[in-house]
């Protein structure tokens, strides 16, 4: 078997795109557009895989870290043929198969490519291109073929003639090429065109005239169109996002409304759970099995299994055990620990703070920088008051305790277990054990106070 390399071409602006950001930057499904094709050639197993960058090249490779490849700079941007001959040097002592395709067509699938290649080692070819056919292929290079059906070169649309404008199969980017053969045609390119570049696709005409095996293999549409403007960009998301909901419906997890619900591609669904209409999951969110979501948006989250996450609610990189109710209209933020069987209700807000096995905080409240523990009820208007102007500072409760509604606990303070708190009290120094708190001031009636101050309510 030979080697297999991946050239994947990242130089490109993207002026359509009207962004400040570099095009294979722009996200799809929770993910930049260029982690697609770079999955999809991870996927297939290959061993050398080299992405060109150019426009706004650090950032394009800051994106890559985490990714096996080695990035390479074109400068000064001077076509696709030349954007490929940077990698020459990085090949050297390769003998193989290169795949080439664009970092802008993030819907190629495995099965395409598997059979791309396949087709290109059965036929013992020098290069197959992968094409596909539009009804309407304004914009793209054209296929221009032999009468016997061989490929013959291809025409970018600027360069076109009438005539050969009326093709409506196109050149998607995407090459099988033998490496003996892809750099020795590449010195022989030149820049004859109104772009004054050096196109790739002039390979195809310098191995026709060698009399070198050309095959070309034509792909489903959906897949291969490339992205270059915000409406390409959402029509890609459409079609990305239906292929999750399908695959995780097809795990056995139920979509009440696919059309209405939206999973990033790094998120996973434990099967038997419920997504209602209007779910959001982003990021690197994991549901556990089970579990029920109505309309709410989670993000780098991770659920147990049998968790409930109600109407309206907001959770960002938090965990939440098994059995956890949440909502509705609840917000945990970042760093917030909901323990097994704990109940977080109505607008209440936590942050940075760990709720106790079976702990309940069900109304109105604010948590923040505080550990609390198991069986606690938090009353409902409760405020931890973890700010003082200049730091933080840690709330403890302990386990078993009752906070009366409309309590604030006013940080470094500690509630002893089993105490009770008040209602309407004001904590600033802490409460032993087994203690009830109270701190207000005492109700006072003055009896007849108010006729002789001949006060009556407006009518």
């Amino acid at each position: 078997m030979k080697k297999k390399g991946a050239i994947i071409l990242a130089a490109g602006q993207g002026k359509r795109m009207k962004s400040k950001r570099a095009k294979v930057l722009h996200g799809l499904a929770g993910k930049p557009m260029l982690f697609y094709p770079v999955e999809l050639v991870k996927r297939a197993n290959i061993e050398r895989i080299l992405v060109i960058v150019g426009h706004q090249a650090e950032a394009v490779t800051e994106a890559l870290s985490e990714s096996p490849v080695t990035t390479i700079l074109q400068d000064p941007p001077l076509g696709t043929g030349h954007a490929v001959l940077q990698a020459k040097k990085a090949l050297k002592g390769f003998n193989g198969t290169l795949l080439i395709l664009n970092g802008d067509t993030p819907l190629l699938q495995d099965e395409t490519i598997r059979r791309l290649w396949t087709l290109h080692r059965r036929e013992k070819a020098v290069l197959t291109l992968l094409t596909t056919s539009l009804a309407k292929p304004h914009g793209y290079g054209r296929v221009v073929r032999n009468r016997d059906g061989t490929l013959k070169r291809i025409v970018e649309e600027k360069d076109a003639t009438p005539a050969e404008r009326t093709i409506r199969e196109i050149n998607t980017g995407v090459y099988l090429i033998e490496k003996s053969f892809l750099f020795k045609a590449l010195e022989k390119v030149r820049p004859n065109n109104r772009q004054k570049e050096y196109y790739l696709t002039d390979v195809i005409h310098i191995a026709a005239r060698e009399g070198k095996r050309l095959l070309g293999f034509e792909a489903n549409p959906e897949e291969v169109i490339g992205i270059n403007s915000r409406a390409d960009l959402a029509a890609a998301e459409g079609i990305l996002r239906k292929r999750i909901n399908n695959h995780w419906m097809g795990k056995g997890v139920t979509l009440v409304d696919p059309n209405q619900t939206r999973i990033d591609a790094a998120v996973k669904i434990g099967r038997d759970s419920i997504l209602y209409p209007g779910v959001t999951l982003e990021g690197k969110t994991e549901i556990g099995e089970g579990s029920v979501i109505y309309s709410s948006r989670i993000k780098d989250s991770r659920l147990g299994k049998g968790v409930v996450i109600k109407d309206h609610c907001i959770i960002e990189e938090a965990k939440i055990e098994s059995g956890g109710i949440i909502g509705p209209f609840a917000h945990l933020r970042p760093g917030t620990l909901i323990r097994k069987g704990a109940k977080v209700g109505n607008f209440v807000e936590i942050k940075k703070s760990t709720l106790g096995k079976g702990s309940k905080a069900n109304h109105l409240s604010y948590i923040g920088n505080t550990e609390v523990g198991k069986g606690v009820n938090i009353g409902a208007g409760t405020i931890t008051c973890n700010y003082d102007g200049r730091k933080k500072e840690k709330t403890i409760i302990e386990d078993k305790v009752f906070i009366g509604s409309d309590t604030q606990l006013v940080a470094p303070v500690r509630i002893g277990a089993r105490s009770l708190i008040a209602a309407g009290a004001t904590i600033t120094e802490d409460v032993p054990p087994d203690t009830l708190a109270i701190s207000r001031t005492r109700q006072e009636n003055k009896e007849g106070w108010v006729k002789k101050n001949k006060l009556r309510a407006k009518r």
